[in-house]
């Protein structure tokens, strides 16, 4: 039996806010920030708008080595740390854990790559630093003193929800007091986007951009790519009530695994996702039917969904908890999709308010209770699934804390 391991303040930068307050309120008034790409009309994109990272951090004379993605890591931590009112020095032999993406902005940040010649006037004596996965925690633990055990993880779409994981594994077991752990990512540069296209991954159509994006319908067709990023410190249950910390919920069960199947399609039989998830209820101690909630990974393709919705037809079918796809509300975040989710799940648990899955009208699978319309009803314990690129697959399981 292992310590327990809560949440004691939470950072979050997305289209849909960066607070609790302004998060709830546009899921209950159905604000989104869907609009199509720059790079092609086609393309829908969801941004966050008017990121300024400074206006997170002060002044921060590295912000110039930190992409956009790192760039919402450090500013999601800033917050997180912030709320939590500790001074740096307390945080000294606290862990570090972050899920980040690769940088696709290559022509933006080698404009003047020709045939392989990169080198120019303009080009930044560090910028591989801008291309590095841990320049976004090295900058967060100068800023804020942190030293303990950390890890940069780079799982595809389920980095964040690993980092969560990690570091939830390293409290509960005793290695650590208290962690800082999420992630930030965005795609939505030219080569970003570039990639998905080829992929063949992307929501594409001339339909309104806040219309049109539908998983687990039957008309899905592809993700729409987003951005942002949160983190949470984590703490051991005693050293947060002698802090007299808030309590916003607690970790209870991690899982991960491995398709070992193909780079960017599931295991259509669901195989390793299933044991993630059973995984993560068997740690956490939680039966099927004592879930309320899943925040699926919900991607909106073809393959992922139906993939996901028998998953969960398999493991839940004789409790029927709520089923939402909060990709839905803010687009496909990659490397930062499970620490968001998990932040907003947090959010809509503690509001007893459940926001239904947007523009879904034909659900793929009528033996799981998708959420079409959204709902206000207590849900006291949560499973978030995230499934990435090359077979990666996490589950965690949250509760709303009660005093």
């Amino acid at each position: 039996m292992g310590r327990r391991v809560v949440i004691t303040s939470v950072g979050i930068v997305s289209s849909l806010g960066n607070t609790e307050p302004e998060i709830m309120d546009s899921l209950k008034s159905g604000k989104v920030g869907f609009t199509r790409s720059r790079f092609d009309k086609e393309i829908l994109i969801c941004p966050v708008q008017d990121f300024n990272l400074k206006s997170f951090t002060g002044r921060l004379k590295n912000a110039r080595y930190l992409n956009q993605g790192a760039g919402f890591s450090v500013a999601a931590a800033a917050l997180a740390l912030k709320n939590g009112r500790r001074k740096s020095s307390v945080f000294s032999q606290a862990g570090l854990f972050a899920g980040t993406g690769p940088n696709f902005d290559i022509g933006g940040e080698c404009s003047e790559n020709r045939f392989g010649e990169m080198d120019s006037k303009r080009l930044q004596a560090l910028w591989m630093l801008r291309f590095l996965p841990n320049t976004a925690v090295s900058v967060i633990s100068e800023i804020f003193g942190i030293h303990g055990e950390n890890a940069t993880i780079t799982t595809a779409c389920s980095a964040s929800l690993q980092a969560l994981g990690e570091a939830f594994r390293k409290i509960k077991d005793g290695y650590l007091a208290m962690a800082l752990a999420g992630g930030g990512d965005s795609r939505l540069s030219a080569g970003g986007i570039l990639a998905y296209q080829k992929a063949q991954a992307l929501h594409v159509g001339k339909e309104k951009p806040e219309k049109s994006y539908a998983p687990f319908d039957t008309k899905r067709c592809g993700f729409v790519p987003g951005e942002g990023g949160a983190f949470f410190l984590l703490e051991e249950l005693c050293h947060a009530e002698k802090r007299n910390a808030q309590i916003y919920g607690e970790i209870c069960g991690f899982g991960c695994t491995l398709d070992g199947y193909n780079m960017t399609a599931p295991d259509p039989e669901g195989k390793w996702g299933e044991k993630a998830v059973r995984s993560a209820l068997d740690e956490a101690d939680t039966r099927p039917e004592q879930i309320d909630l899943i925040c699926s990974h919900g991607t909106g393709t073809p393959l992922n969904d139906e993939m996901e919705a028998n998953l969960i037809y398999r493991i839940f079918q004789g409790s029927q908890p709520s089923v939402i796809s909060l990709k839905s509300w803010i687009g496909h975040l990659a490397a930062a999709c499970g620490a968001v989710e998990t932040a907003i799940t947090l959010f809509c648990m503690r509001g007893g308010f459940i926001p239904g899955i947007r523009n879904l009208e034909e659900p793929c699978h009528a033996g799981i209770n998708l959420i079409a319309k959204s709902i206000e009803t207590e849900a006291d314990s949560a499973i978030v699934q995230s499934f990435g690129f090359g077979g990666q697959n996490s589950a965690l399981v949250i509760r709303k804390w009660k005093n």
